[in-house]
């Protein structure tokens, strides 16, 4: 037990000293890759080994495992064995599988980030005194200290494509092969993204790299992109709220459709494959696409709809014939062919309506909390917004959810072939364009309207409020006519509580606001030098009284009044002094 460890080669010690963080981040991202390829390799190894009609051996499911795993981050794969030869791109993403990738790369850039070692540590410890230190005989916790973000961030996306450069070389041999410039795009971008976020969030989520990035916006932006404290500003709310209703509404639509089409998919499930193990594949595929298609009801529900194949658009107004495509689930909730119907043009423009209802009352919320929280004990004193900040704050929101629309419709499209099959989902710009012309329509008008009815008269929501400031107003303003009134010998208060700060709002050009504090036995003398009463400062047990918040905005008005700290004394009963002997 105290027998002294020996201490650690010098050539270990400057190689821990010169890179803490670096070979702990480079194992974290590798890691991270590795498992993302092993969970797709899992997953098509048990459908290769269960489906009983197998085309190739392992080394062919294997290849079709990483060109999946390497679809997931968006890169475009080619399919080479096509009846007529060409080589067919495959350019639809899922973007559930998309999910995996970016978890497992947050996470590792979170346990890289807190991999660091404490000062002080020379590695000999079992690990388990690592964060104790001593403080004046007295042993404390003391938390790990973090690895450098940059650190973290360098290692973790290095380690990760150190992993995905050989995966796309073993995945060229296959069938379905990556695209390089895809891949060379997609794959980097996806783990600068994923691992920047996960250093980010280790760190605490600080606002300064927020605001660094927000900082070459104009200054009046600035506040509605990112609130106190690194906090999403109103604006990024309401693009957020508005942007998961037009998501939610497309998922619904979805699910309605599947619902009064469940013959035609059902049929269609099982004309494609016979064996279970292919339905089984089937669905996973079915489930992975599942936000993909939500995407592509969010841009039918706006209006510009999704294309089934080049010249092939399904929009509410109409729906062009689709081409010949092989059965499939999802595609029996398109509508049918031909010229739309009334419950498709409703079932449609409901879901951006309520979006940019939603949108706006976010926004009208934040401008009129200046009427409803301002003046509130613990209320932020917020000036209510005027109607054309909250007009700009709405548009400023629509185009940042507009922006995110016209992304995810990018994601969720693409090329399944060539010629006819070259044109898949919704065109990116059309939705844009269309969230912010429905959204600017909505979500304006409903953001100033709301805006002005919860900042009307406060006789609409009840006398109480309005009795409870005027009250101390009229009190103050009948003590200032008392003491105007009588005669300077008779002028005398104590100056505490509530009454205290009223008489001294009522008179404050008195002799007793114009001098120091009160002597410590808190007498207070008239100006005319007449007989002073005698007070005693509060006892231990005497109960302090609740201190009325209000009648500090009374006396706001009050220009020439002022204030001492022992005006804020609570109330008490004034307890005569024992005579001295």
């Amino acid at each position: 037990m105290t027998a002294r460890r020996r201490p650690p080669s010098p050539l270990l010690t400057r190689m821990r000293d010169r890179s803490p963080g670096l070979v702990g981040a480079l194992v974290e991202g590798a890691v991270a890759a590795g498992l993302g390829l092993a969970s797709f390799a899992v997953l098509v190894m048990m459908l290769w080994i269960t489906s009983p009609y197998p085309d190739s051996g392992p080394g062919g499911a294997l290849h079709v495992a990483a060109a999946l795993w390497l679809l997931a981050h968006g890169a475009e794969l080619v399919r080479t064995d096509t009846l007529a030869g060409v080589p067919a791109p495959v350019g639809v993403p899922p973007l559930l599988l998309l999910v995996l990738p970016v978890w497992l790369l947050h996470r590792a850039a979170r346990d890289a980030t807190d991999g660091g070692a404490v000062d002080g540590d020379d590695g000999t410890g079992d690990g388990f005194d690592a964060g104790v230190e001593e403080v004046q005989g007295i042993a404390m916790i003391a938390e790990p200290l973090l690895v450098s973000a940059r650190t973290a961030w360098t290692g973790v996306v290095l380690g990760y494509l150190a992993v995905a450069a050989p995966a796309a070389l073993y995945a060229a041999g296959g069938a379905l092969r990556p695209s390089w410039v895809w891949t060379g795009m997609c794959v980097p971008l996806v783990a600068v993204v994923a691992a920047g976020a996960g250093v980010w969030s280790a760190y605490g989520r600080p606002g300064g790299p927020l605001r660094r990035l927000v900082g070459v916006l104009p200054v009046g932006v600035r506040p509605l992109l990112l609130g106190p404290g690194g906090r999403p500003g109103v604006a990024a709310r309401a693009a957020a709220a508005g942007a998961a209703v037009l998501l939610g509404g497309g998922a619904l639509l979805v699910a309605l459709s599947l619902v009064g089409h469940g013959a035609a998919a059902q049929a269609a499930l099982l004309r494609l494959t016979e064996g279970w193990s292919g339905r089984f594949a089937v669905l996973l595929l079915c489930a992975a696409l599942v936000p993909n298609a939500a995407v592509w009801a969010a841009a039918y529900a706006l209006g510009p709809g999704f294309a089934l194949g080049a010249g092939h658009v399904v929009s509410p107004l109409s729906s062009a014939p689709a081409p010949f495509l092989p059965p499939f689930p999802l595609l029996a909730a398109v509508p049918e062919a031909g010229e739309g119907r009334l419950v498709h043009w409703v079932a449609a423009g409901v879901v951006p309506v309520v979006a940019g209802v939603v949108v706006g009352r976010v926004v009208a919320k934040r401008a009129a909390s200046g009427e409803r929280g301002g003046t509130r004990p613990g209320g932020g004193g917020d000036v209510v917004w005027s109607p054309g900040r909250t007009a700009r704050a709405t548009a400023l929101a629509a185009v940042l959810c507009a922006a995110v629309l016209a992304g995810l419709a990018a994601l969720a499209g693409g090329p399944l072939g060539v010629t006819v099959l070259a044109r898949f989902g919704p065109v990116w710009w059309q939705v844009g364009a269309a969230t912010l012309a429905w959204l600017v329509l909505v979500a304006v008008p409903t953001a100033v309207t709301v805006r002005a009815w919860r900042c009307r008269a406060p006789q609409a929501d009840g006398p109480t409020i309005g009795k409870q400031r005027e009250g101390p107003a009229a009190g103050a303003r009948k003590v200032s006519r008392l003491r105007k009134g009588s005669r300077p010998g008779r002028s005398w208060f104590t100056r505490t509580g509530i009454a205290g700060i009223a008489g001294v709002a009522g008179d404050a050009g008195s002799a007793g606001l114009t001098g120091s504090a009160p002597a410590a036995g808190g007498d207070v003398s008239p100006p005319d030098g007449d007989a002073k009463p005698k007070t005693s400062p509060p006892t231990p047990d005497a109960p302090y009284a609740p201190f009325g918040h209000d009648s500090l905005y009374d006396l706001q008005d009050q220009d020439d009044a002022t204030f001492e700290p022992y005006d804020f004394l609570p109330p008490h009963d004034p307890v005569p002094k024992p005579d001295s002997p």
